[in-house]
């Protein structure tokens, strides 16, 4: 069953976790090279390269995909990937890089309620989301799914669970989906069986953004 509900809390700066040890990542975007930093030991650390098996690196080692590790030291490491040095801390969140090392983000006030609406587009049509972390999707109505091109004949049929029981559902691949100047690819969303007055912006888009809530104002910002 895939969860729906609205936003109860929301999730400040957002940990990655794999087995019981946290990752910090380095994503370059024009190679589409992840490094995930697993651990580290002395003189050496424990990597997973585009989420193959984890690797145990010496420093000064290049593996075939081009990633060499500078340095290491208690709390991190510093690696290379096609000529950028960035230095990872196990714990930290994901950082993506891109042209000039600005990552894109968007900034979305809280209305009288204390939720976040904010305009934006699926699949190039205009749509408004509200932000929910307690959607496991991008959830969207009948009506949007059909303004967007979404054709649910040939989706994956689902059953929701509502506030008003269990419902028929479409699990699809949203070609995009944009919030101001952020734009996600091939986004996991779910097209209900009736009309929505907005679509649900759920963690299938959310997992993918730094979010830091500061009063008023929520912070997305793009990792990868």
């Amino acid at each position: 069953m895939i969860a729906t509900g609205f936003m109860k809390t929301l999730f400040i700066d957002r940990w990655l976790q794999c087995s019981g040890v946290f990752l910090a990542c380095l994503v370059i975007p024009a190679e589409a090279t992840e490094v995930a930093l697993a651990g580290v030991f002395p003189g050496k650390v424990l990597v997973v390269i585009n989420g193959g098996s984890p690797r145990a690196l010496p420093v000064g080692a290049t593996t075939q995909e081009g990633v060499r590790v500078i340095a290491v030291d208690s709390d991190g490491a510093v690696v290379e990937v096609d000529g950028r040095r960035q230095r990872l801390i196990v714990g930290q969140q994901a950082l993506n890089l891109g042209g000039d090392g600005r990552r894109v983000s968007v900034t979305v006030q809280a209305d009288s309620r204390g939720q976040f609406h904010v305009p934006g587009s699926i699949n190039g049509s205009a749509i408004r989301f509200v932000v929910d972390t307690g959607a496991t999707y991008v959830s969207l109505g009948r009506g949007d799914a059909s303004r967007a091109g979404i054709d649910v004949s040939r989706a994956e049929p689902v059953m929701m669970q509502t506030a008003n029981g269990v419902a028929q559902a479409w699990k699809v691949k949203l070609d995009s989906v944009r919030v101001g100047d952020v734009v996600l690819r091939n986004v996991d969303g779910i097209v209900q069986g009736t009309d929505m007055p907005f679509a649900l912006l759920g963690m299938s888009f959310l997992s993918r953004m730094e979010m830091r809530h500061d009063g008023p104002s929520l912070q997305l910002r793009q990792r990868y």
